[in-house]
């Protein structure tokens, strides 16, 4: 999956989901995407909410604390040339149809929020951007998923393209206990949709089931980002990454990408020099005078691997020897006839 420059297959794609918590402060959500660019994450992420297009007209004190939190668009404007600069991606999550067809002109992708992964009117709108989308699977299940999948595909087929589709495995609770993460849905996820990249979106405490999550197959990863775990009361804080856990989380996926660099048939630099060393050669077990017909118990295997390699007893057995070889010295072909 290409996300600009980005492809999912080489490299784990990081995300900062700053979210809410910049709490309605510009200039705390300006240095959040500097501090997490410093990171090395490789996007940053916000949620743009009219709080009017999200919640119920009855439930004012929500929407009250939901209007503290907003940015205008021509922020949201200024914060992604601001990314651009800090040289991480940009994305804001819509929670309206209003707010996507805005940030369809600043933004290369989009997510979806897990409460919002059966909201089909702006999925389907977002869809119509023809632009990489990923979606958390929290509060889903399987059908709901293979309908989003189909629906989002036949979308893209009318345009004739296939820009990417991603699900993140989530729990769509605040914290999430670690030990009902289920990070084996990652599995289940990578087997169900074989042609889609499955990641994961991380809101448990810590790091760790984040850096678990790549082991498991993980090609994208959201955490969401604070400037200080105790910056308020906002529930966000304490599960988020600080800038110190985000540095930590971006280093440990790349050097478990790195663990996962080589395997068998692609020869390791660092093993280059050890095959005659740690290889074995077939030798004599015995002394062998000129004029002795070989038979397998007059042969043993010893190192370095500069002689004839295991497997090759045949071309020595049954063979006379023409050049005396004694006990522990290494066979060549030429040793017999």
């Amino acid at each position: 999956m290409l996300i600009e420059s980005y492809n999912t297959e080489k490299k784990v794609f990081i995300i900062a989901e700053i979210g809410n918590n910049h709490e309605g402060d510009f200039g705390l959500a300006q240095e959040m995407i500097a501090q997490a660019a410093q990171a090395g994450v490789d996007a940053v992420k916000f949620q743009t909410i009219i709080p009017e297009l999200l919640v119920d007209r009855s439930q004012q004190e929500r929407i009250t604390r939901l209007k503290k939190f907003q940015f205008t668009y021509e922020q949201f404007e200024s914060l992604a040339k601001i990314a651009k600069e800090n040289k991480v991606i940009f994305c804001s999550t819509p929670f309206d149809l209003q707010s996507a067809n805005f940030l369809n002109g600043i933004q290369s992708l989009f997510k979806i929020a897990s409460g919002d992964n059966n909201f089909f009117p702006l999925i389907d709108h977002v869809a119509s951007f023809c632009k990489p989308m990923i979606i958390s699977t929290g509060l889903s299940n399987i059908d709901l998923l293979r309908n989003l999948h189909n629906r989002i595909t036949r979308i893209w087929a009318k345009e004739g393209m296939n820009p990417g589709l991603a699900f993140l495995h989530c729990l769509t609770s605040y914290p999430t206990p670690v030990d009902q993460a289920g990070l084996s849905s990652i599995y289940k996820l990578r087997e169900e949709f074989p042609d889609l990249v499955i990641g994961y979106s991380d809101h448990t405490m810590g790091i760790n089931a984040a850096l678990y999550s790549v082991v498991a197959g993980a090609r994208i990863i959201e955490k969401h980002f604070t400037i200080d775990k105790n910056y308020s009361d906002f529930r966000d804080h304490q599960l988020s990454a600080d800038p110190t856990d985000m540095k930590n989380l971006v280093d440990g996926v790349r050097e478990i990408e790195s663990m996962f660099g080589a395997g068998p048939g692609n020869e390791s630099h660092c093993e280059k020099d050890m095959h005659e060393v740690a290889r074995r050669s077939i030798a004599a077990a015995v002394d062998l005078p000129i004029g002795t017909i070989v038979e397998m118990e007059h042969l043993t295997w010893v190192r370095p691997g500069t002689g004839m390699a295991p497997g090759e007893e045949s071309i020595l057995v049954g063979k006379r020897v023409v050049t005396e070889k004694l006990s522990g010295e290494i066979f060549a072909p030429k040793d017999v006839i």
